[in-house]
């Protein structure tokens, strides 16, 4: 059904109200993926302040373009005739990560590219920012490391006042 002008204004001022917001985005081909999992995959999302919009591509474009975001002409041909935008809103490696991992459970879901830092990244580099731990896993690992250096520095410092104690007996 062909949209009115009225809703493709609308349509197009909501995405670029969600593009100003975004910190991230991965571009999806979902057109083969039932609404059962599309909607479990929006729920996963939204509990990790992330999005999924789907749009027509040519309002996609035009969102972009006046976003000035240039990527066009570097995906168009891969591009099915509607796309998912997975926005990461909160966190910039989220969607990537999501939707990597909804790709192994769900082989219809392609991940196409993304923009990342307001320039186009293709397929592999949105793979790699997918295996970046998530900020709190490296959070927990930066106390871990710190506590075992405090840990290991008491520990000497334990044995120093021992073997004084032991020398001055």
């Amino acid at each position: 059904m062909a949209l009115t002008k009225e809703k493709k204004q609308k349509s197009l001022a909501d995405l670029k109200e969600k593009i100003s917001k975004q910190r991230s985005v991965v571009f999806a081909d979902f057109s083969k993926v039932n609404s059962k999992d599309l909607f479990a995959l929006r729920k996963q999302l939204k509990e990790q302040g992330c999005l999924l919009k789907v749009g027509k591509k040519t309002l996609i474009r035009i969102a972009f373009g006046q976003s000035n975001i240039s990527f066009w002409n570097k995906i168009k041909a891969s591009i099915p005739g509607q796309l998912a935008l997975v926005f990461g809103i909160d966190d910039e490696v989220a969607p990537a990560r999501i939707s990597h991992q909804f790709t192994k459970t769900n082989e219809n879901f392609k991940i196409l590219g993304g923009i990342f830092e307001k320039r186009f990244i293709d397929r592999e580099r949105v793979l790699v920012l997918a295996n970046i731990p998530s900020r709190n896993e490296l959070l927990s690992k930066l106390v871990g490391s710190l506590a075992s250096s405090m840990i290991g520095f008491v520990t000497v410092l334990d044995h120093i006042r021992e073997s004084k104690e032991k020398s001055s007996n």
